[in-house]
């Protein structure tokens, strides 16, 4: 099946904007033309722009998704190449939802901590306010 700019966008779920951008800059290869010099794309197009897509996603700089282009574009003989890119890119992904997830028990703890207080169960302190304790 063959799409213009507009079906494209459609398919893939990009702005009219970004995909022009991703041409511009080349990291929609062989991008074809209608008689009236009008972007058209092909399914394997419209594909490749959906993994474009999840690549950003997934944090890839624009520099290492024209590497794992070109590396693409070897065909079959990069795959180790590629893979060792998807793996630090996994990698950092990892270390990012840890850190999220670390993120997330500081909130339940304090979320627990304002559980406590209110029902009465904890008494209140805070790092910000001076304790006004009576000293024995």
């Amino acid at each position: 099946m063959i799409y213009t700019m507009l079906q494209a966008c459609r398919e893939t779920g990009m702005t009219y904007q970004g995909l022009k951008f991703y041409c511009n800059a080349g990291l929609v290869p062989n991008v074809k033309r209608d008689s009236l010099n009008r972007r058209i794309f092909d399914d394997s197009d419209i594909a490749w722009i959906k993994s474009l897509r999840q690549l950003r996603k997934c944090g890839m700089s624009l520099a290492d998704i024209r590497e794992y282009m070109a590396l693409c574009l070897q065909g079959e003989t990069s795959i180790p190449e590629r893979k060792e890119i998807l793996s630090r890119t996994r990698d950092r992904l990892t270390a990012q939802i840890e850190e999220l997830m670390e993120a997330v028990r500081y909130i339940d703890g304090k979320q627990g901590f304002y559980d406590g207080v209110l029902s009465g169960e904890i008494q209140y302190v805070s790092n910000l306010i001076p304790c006004s304790c009576e000293l024995d």
